[in-house]
């Protein structure tokens, strides 16, 4: 579940700011900074909003501890359910799609062959490894999912980094 809040806090922020808002709404809870739906959903909107939430964003939060509180998603299931599965049930809630679910998938229940193709860091990895000007097609993107099937998780892993890289150690690195 925090995971899953974590994940909504920090779409489309600069790290600095999203880590600035989740560590403000784990302290809204001293003894383990770990609330379940059923607490959340008892915080009120205004102390959400005084952590930095957006109302947005707030109600994407709110969305995921009404489905888990309801039992309409169970969070306990997840980890036995199939990819595609986990990322059916996850695009229920508002404000996780496809990719915030792949990135659940790869980072918290340790999958392996996960390929998020619409990743921008894993696109430009794409075209840093094969030297292309240009961003790969997603017909590309998807061949090469494929290829690195069953470890994709893993290749992705290595593109990510790859843009760790400063652009003259890549020429050496690659070449």
């Amino acid at each position: 579940f925090v995971s899953l809040i974590r994940t909504i806090i920090f779409q489309q922020l600069a790290t600095k700011a999203a880590s600035t808002i989740f560590r403000r709404l784990r302290d809204l809870f001293p003894s383990d900074g770990v609330p379940d739906p059923a607490t959340l959903l008892g915080i009120s909107d205004a102390a959400l909003r005084g952590c930095g939430l957006s109302g947005q964003k707030l109600g994407y939060v709110r969305d995921l501890a009404a489905r888990g509180d309801r039992g309409e998603l169970d969070l306990d299931a997840l980890e036995s359910l199939s990819d595609e599965d986990v990322i059916k049930q996850l695009t229920t809630v508002r404000g996780i799609g496809r990719w915030s679910a792949q990135m659940f998938l790869i980072f918290y229940l340790g999958r392996l062959n996960v390929w998020p193709d619409g990743d921008l860091g894993i696109r430009h990895g794409v075209r840093i490894l094969h030297g292309h000007s240009e961003l790969p097609a997603p017909t590309l993107m998807q061949n090469m999912g494929e290829r690195f099937s069953p470890y994709a998780s893993v290749a992705s892993w290595y593109l990510w980094r790859l843009l760790d890289i400063p652009e003259a150690d890549r020429i050496v690195l690659l070449t």
